[in-house]
């Protein structure tokens, strides 16, 4: 494929090159790049938020590119500072080589495992002296470290910087001199953690590496980004129920944006909002595990929450407690689906009628329920619950 063909296929998606006319000159060299994405293993599941990146990485091995796959097991020790508003709890090594387990096999439901390198960080890090961290650390100035707008934020509102969490960019960039590489991906809040590696290769005289940033995809509350620390994940290991219901749980809003990054395609126009999600979560669970778990779990979906069906499905069984429709609800909740509703939400969902008990719309929530075995609590458009 020529330059410019494969130039017009990668941009496709992208939020921000640096530089274009280096990528064009880089796919005209006629050989396969390196082609970089870290990870840091803070927890031991990879989200759909991970995949945006994985995905353009896919694009990259499709076009006959290596993708090089860092596993970032010391720099996950410190843990990304990029976003953050506070420092990161610090995890030990075991910790996070337990959490790296499974990371291959994650990465490998969208990477083409031939064409994939595998690395951990450690690998150079652990050998390190401490005289070479040292003149590591002298390639950098603070002033540069502080230019970082998570930093300056963090300084204007009195919050501490940690003297280790300004290691965090000096080790990524570090990262792309130790595995050469010639693109490095990431979201575009690692913008300045991908420049350190810029500037590292060049002090190296080697090529310097194009910046391709990836948009950053909102988590299920459609605000903050998608994180397994905020709870508002979609994990790639989701299991194909929960992983379909936690996507038909989103909002219309959202799905528009979902769509695009998640599918690479726009949101259907023509279709009714329900079934436009219904036909994301059936593609995402079909990537993820198989068109058979994904057929399986939309006639599940189908029978429980269909009005006519709904009394015979496979329902989580609830055992009611006593109080007002609020504190029902924000029990069923808490019991039947694990999730903490506090009592202003679930008040909330009874206002805008979202809560039916056995296909009747309940609109007061200081009301008094009294609940039978059998019966259904309808909880919101995805959740509901059978009385025990």
């Amino acid at each position: 494929m020529q330059a410019d063909e494969a130039l017009h296929i990668l941009k496709q998606g992208a939020a921000q090159i640096i530089s274009e006319p280096e990528l064009r000159e880089k796919l005209a060299l006629g050989r396969p790049l390196r082609v970089k994405l870290g990870a840091d293993p803070t927890s031991p599941d990879l989200h759909l938020g991970h995949t945006i990146a994985l995905r353009k990485l896919r694009q990259f091995q499709d076009l006959g590119h290596t993708a090089v796959l860092i596993v970032g097991d010391y720099t996950a020790m410190i843990g990304d500072p990029s976003g953050r508003s506070a420092t990161r709890p610090q995890l030990s090594r075991e910790q996070v080589l337990a959490n790296a387990e499974t990371y291959r096999a994650q990465a490998v439901k969208v990477l083409d495992p031939e064409r994939t390198e595998l690395v951990y960080n450690g690998a150079w890090f652990a050998k390190m002296s401490f005289e070479e961290i040292m003149r590591l650390n002298s390639r950098v100035t603070l002033q540069q470290m502080l230019q970082r707008e998570d930093f300056r934020a963090r300084i204007d509102q009195q919050q501490p910087i940690h003297a280790h969490e300004i290691q965090y960019p000096i080790m990524q960039g570090w990262d792309s001199v130790m595995v050469r590489a010639d693109v490095e991906l990431g979201g575009t809040d690692q913008l300045f953690n991908i420049l350190v590696g810029r500037d590292f290769q060049k002090q190296e005289n080697t090529a310097p590496q194009v910046v391709l940033l990836t948009p950053i995809l909102e988590g299920l509350d459609g605000v903050k980004k998608m994180s397994k620390s905020l709870g508002n994940y979609v994990g790639v290991n989701d299991d194909a129920t929960e992983m379909f219901g936690k996507l038909m749980s989103i909002s219309d809003e959202l799905m528009a944006r979902y769509y695009m990054l998640l599918l690479g395609r726009p949101l259907p126009a023509e279709l009714h909002p329900l079934e436009a999600k219904k036909q994301l979560g059936l593609e995402i669970v079909r990537t993820y595990h198989s068109p058979g778990a994904a057929e399986k779990v939309l006639q599940e979906w189908n029978a429980r929450f269909s009005e006519k069906r709904l009394s015979a499905a496979d329902l989580p069984e609830f055992s009611t407690p006593g109080g007002d429709a609020v504190s029902i609800v924000a029990a069923a909740y808490a019991q039947a689906f694990g999730m903490t509703k506090s009592r202003t939400e679930a008040r909330r969902l009874i206002e805008q009628g979202s809560v039916q008990l056995d296909g009747v719309k309940l609109s007061d929530a200081k009301a008094t329920l009294t609940l039978q075995p059998g019966q259904v609590l309808r909880l919101d458009k995805t959740r509901a619950v059978k009385i025990a």
